[in-house]
C-alpha cells in the first residue's frame, strides 16, 4: 500500500466519489473528504470533511497533507487546473492517484476526435508526467444518467427520445467504486488505464424496458426525430454536447458498444447488470 495516514477524495459527494468513500470506510480505511459544505455533506461516520474546492489550491494543499493516495473526480472546472494540483499532491509527498477518467479517451490519436476525450486526456496528462503511482479509470456509460427518464416513466410510462437501437454497455457506479478501491488500496494497478463497463450490451429500448420490469409499472420507448430529441437534450446540456450524445447513440446503432471484462479482472467479482442497478435505483423511477 502507498504512504501516507489516508486517503483523500476529490468529488466525495457525487455518485462514483461517495461509493468510494463508502468501501474505504467499510474496510476502517482513513479518509478526508475535499467539499464544499461539510454541514450538509452526507458522509459515513469517521470521514473527515475538508472545506474546499479544486479552484481554490490553498485549501486541496491543506487537504493533502498526510494523505498517501487521492482519487479525483474532476468537477466542472477547467482542465488546465489539474496541473497545479497534481503539483501539490507531489509536494505533499502523495504517492499514488487514481483519476475518474473517460472511454473517450483515445491512446491510437495525437489529438482527441470529442470533447470529452479532449477535456479528460487534459487531466490525465499532468499526472502522468508526475512521477506519482497513477491509475486511470476509463468507464463507458454511466447506468445512473438513466435518471433523466425518471420523470417520464413516472408520470406516463413512456420515454421519447432517438436512437432507440443503440446499444451500449452501462456500468453501475458501485464496480467503478469497487476498481477505484483496489487501485487505491493495492500495489499493481500502478500505470493502468482501466476500460470499465458493464458485463452486457443493451439498447436503449431494452433499459426503459427493464426499469418497466423491475419497477412493476410497464415503461416502453417511442422513436421521435433527432431534433425533437435535440431540443430535448438543449434544455439540458450546451448544443455541442447535446450533439456529441446524439451522434454517439447513432453509431452505437450500427455499432453496439461491447462489454470489457475489467471490472471482474481487478475485482474478481463480475460487473453488475443494468438490472441490477434499476433494482438499487427503483424508488427513483416509480
Amino acid at each position: 500500500m502507498a504512504n501516507g495516514q489516508h486517503t483523500l477524495v476529490i468529488g466525495a459527494t457525487g455518485n462514483v466519489g461517495g461509493e468510494v468513500v463508502v468501501r474505504l470506510r467499510e474496510s476502517d480505511a482513513p479518509v478526508r473528504a475535499l467539499v464544499r459544505d461539510p454541514a450538509g455533506a452526507a458522509l459515513p461516520d469517521g470521514v473527515r470533511a475538508i472545506k474546499g474546492d479544486v479552484g481554490e489550491p490553498s485549501t486541496v494543499e491543506e487537504a493533502a497533507v498526510g494523505a498517501g493516495r487521492v482519487f479525483v473526480v474532476w468537477p466542472m472546472r477547467p482542465p488546465e487546473e489539474m496541473g497545479p494540483l497534481v503539483d501539490i499532491f507531489v509536494r505533499q509527498g502523495v504517492r499514488r492517484i487514481v483519476l475518474l477518467s473517460s472511454a473517450a479517451v483515445r491512446d491510437d490519436v495525437e489529438e482527441q476526435d470529442n470533447p470529452i476525450g479532449v477535456l479528460h486526456a487534459a487531466l490525465e496528462r499532468p499526472i502522468e508526467r508526475s512521477g506519482l503511482e497513477w491509475t486511470f479509470l476509463r468507464p463507458h456509460t454511466f447506468a445512473a444518467n438513466t435518471r433523466l427518464w425518471a420523470d417520464a416513466i413516472r408520470s406516463e410510462g413512456v420515454v421519447r427520445d432517438a436512437h432507440g437501437a443503440a446499444g451500449m454497455t452501462l456500468i453501475h457506479e458501485k464496480d467503478i467504486a469497487a476498481v477505484a478501491v483496489r487501485a487505491l488500496t493495492e500495489d499493481g494497478h500502478a500505470g493502468e488505464k482501466y476500460e470499465l463497463s458493464g458485463p452486457e450490451t443493451i439498447t436503449q429500448v431494452e433499459q426503459v424496458r427493464t426499469i418497466g420490469e423491475v419497477t412493476g409499472r410497464p415503461a416502453r420507448w417511442e422513436e421521435i426525430p433527432r431534433e425533437q430529441a435535440r431540443r430535448q437534450l438543449v434544455s439540458r446540456y450546451p448544443a455541442e454536447v447535446a450533439d456529441l450524445m446524439l451522434d454517439g447513440y447513432a453509431r452505437m446503432v450500427d455499432e453496439p458498444v461491447r462489454p470489457t471484462a475489467v471490472v471482474e479482472k481487478v475485482t474478481g467479482v463480475p460487473a453488475r447488470t443494468y438490472r441490477e442497478w434499476v433494482a438499487d435505483h427503483v424508488g427513483e423511477f416509480r
